[in-house]
């Protein structure tokens, strides 16, 4: 029996300390008169808490954010238990402290003091006691990237003023030799062209070592076609060396493109197709390279092969070549090759500059050459410059601004008569996003060349498609000539956008005194489904002079597959 009464009171006074122990414990925090408790209060600290270790931890957290705002000398006075559940903890917060002198002496770099917007003229620093913290963590952030990722600031001889701020002194502790980076790592993409980090992302072995840098040029990596940046380089430090890493994933670059377009012949009324095939292949040694082919046959018996080959960073140098060649065949009127050959530097991922030469030999195909076709020879030398700035993770409009300016001079040779030529061309268009789903594009193209003659087969030809929308491909024929294409865009969601067809074009031909003005309207979609990017367009062309005829009208239909 007695037995049984000492497990009762054993059991009775263990359930009493777990029930003891599992009680909510709460807190309240005063300061030394009401004012300090309002400025406490204002905090919004946290109140209750399931043991006292919690508790205690939140009044400790109270009086670093005490001092943090400026009152720096702030004392726990006493923490009283007021019952089995209750805690007052006493604060005196006695002075605020609101500004703070930082003296600087030299120890802070200036372009770490300019990228922080800071007065490089003075030697110190004046701020707010509340963004002394968030200062401190900026400039040390800083200053571990400029270099030397193992220093620390530290505030020494810290004064109280007069006039209720506070003077301190800046230090860097523990300042380490100049780090530099020993190697270079690929990760994901091991084959990544090693041109294309030295040349491209500029970061080379025995570089200084700045992570902030060399995070801000693996973002270029988003310009190319052919790679992606997987997450941001990381950095091993080991006794003597600095090793980086980059992580590289290789993007599915090659595309294939074609459309179908057909119209109502106006003469013979029936209806009538044309096509081209465009393919690209990027990277497919690992080399960055590029080989693009196209071949159009349009329904003016016209007949274009285009074949053009790019060699990025070339033996491992700063420069890269593309030699290209051009095949036009019209009817039966003339045939007319062209060759070119650059020498291309990348100034960055978005600059490219260029020189070359190109030569261009056309045959006449009639019987008797007349005073619009002849078999001629030039030769041009061209200087050429490209902008490109890209979209990230955008696969409908991956490009939001590229802008192409060419000019060259040369001289255009019929049997022995040499005639002095020029010529400049600009294709350049931007995409305006007014919101996630709304935007408008806008594209300008043009080319002028001077001459005192003009040949038909020498003349520029657009049109179609991938120029003024609702005339047959190639069918116009220039020595000056002027294109504007614009699109309402309106992105239905990732996969799909519908688009309005508005372009304008004017042109000069001399060899035959036109001068005219073209408009084209219209409508057309684009839908990224498994086989790539499909596009279709509605659109009816129209001169100056002539209304519209929906017999005009022009339906093409484009595939751009990737792989």
């Amino acid at each position: 029996m007695l037995l049984k009464r000492i497990m009762l009171f054993a059991f009775l006074g263990l359930t009493s300390f777990l029930k003891s122990q599992s009680q909510t414990l709460y807190l309240k925090a005063q300061g030394a008169d009401e004012k300090q408790t309002q400025t406490i209060d204002s905090l919004y600290y946290k109140k209750s808490f399931s043991d006292f270790s919690s508790l205690n931890e939140e009044i400790q957290l109270i009086k670093k954010r005490l001092i943090n705002i400026g009152y720096i000398e702030t004392d726990i006075a006493e923490v009283n238990k007021l019952n089995d559940s209750s805690y007052l903890a006493q604060f005196d917060l006695k002075q605020l402290y609101k500004k703070i002198r930082l003296n600087l002496n030299g120890h802070v770099d200036k372009n770490v003091l300019r990228l922080l917007q800071i007065d490089t003229n003075r030697n110190y620093l004046e701020i707010e006691v509340a963004e002394l913290e968030s200062t401190l963590e900026k400039l040390n952030s800083e200053i571990s990237n400029q270099v030397d990722p193992f220093s620390s600031l530290q505030l020494t001889n810290i004064k109280k003023l007069a006039d209720g701020s506070l003077l301190a002194d800046v230090s860097i502790s523990e300042k380490k030799a100049a780090r530099t980076i020993d190697s270079i790592i690929v990760k994901g993409y091991e084959k990544f062209p090693k041109a294309f980090v030295i040349r491209y992302l500029k970061i080379r072995r025995k570089q200084p070592f700045n992570l902030k840098t060399i995070k801000d040029k693996t973002s270029d990596l988003e310009n190319l076609q052919f790679s992606n940046q997987i997450k941001e380089p990381e950095v091993l430090f080991t006794k003597d060396s600095t090793l980086l890493y980059i992580y590289i994933e290789k993007q599915r670059s090659n595309s294939f493109d074609g459309f179908l377009g057909f119209g109502t012949n106006t003469e013979t009324n029936k209806i009538e197709f044309n096509g081209y095939l465009n393919l690209n292949l990027i990277n497919n040694l690992n080399y960055g390279e590029s080989l693009r082919l196209i071949y159009k046959s349009d329904e003016n018996e016209q007949k274009t092969f285009d074949l053009k080959a790019n060699l990025p960073y070339l033996f491992g140098s700063p420069l890269g070549t593309e030699f290209g060649l051009n095949i036009f065949k019209r009817d039966s009127s003339f045939v007319t090759v062209f060759q070119s050959a650059k020498v291309q530097y990348q100034i960055n991922p978005r600059n490219l500059i260029s020189v070359g030469i190109d030569a261009t030999t056309s045959t006449s195909l009639l019987d008797n050459s007349t005073n619009f076709v002849q078999d001629y020879k030039s030769v041009f030398y061209n200087t050429n410059y490209q902008y490109t700035k890209r979209q990230k993770y955008d696969k409908l409009f991956p490009i939001n601004l590229q802008l192409d300016i060419s000019f060259g001079f040369g001289k255009r040779t019929v049997a022995d008569l040499n005639e002095d030529q020029t010529k400049f061309g600009l294709d350049t268009y931007k995409i305006f996003n007014l919101n996630n789903k709304n935007s408008i594009y806008m594209r300008l193209a043009g080319a002028i060349i001077n001459s005192d003659s003009y040949f038909e087969n020498e003349l520029y030809r657009f049109g179609g498609i991938n120029s003024i929308r609702g005339f047959e491909e190639n069918s116009l024929a220039a020595n000056l000539f002027s294109v504007l294409n614009t699109e309402y865009r309106y992105r239905v969601n990732n996969s799909l956008y519908v688009h309005s067809i508005l372009d304008a074009s004017y042109f000069e031909n001399q060899t035959f005194d036109v001068k005219e003005k073209l408009f084209g309207f219209g409508f057309g979609f684009g839908l990224i489904n498994k086989a790539g990017l499909f596009r279709f367009n509605y659109s009816n062309g129209k001169t100056q002079n002539q209304s519209f005829k929906l017999s005009d009208s022009k339906i093409h239909l484009s595939l751009t597959a990737t792989f």
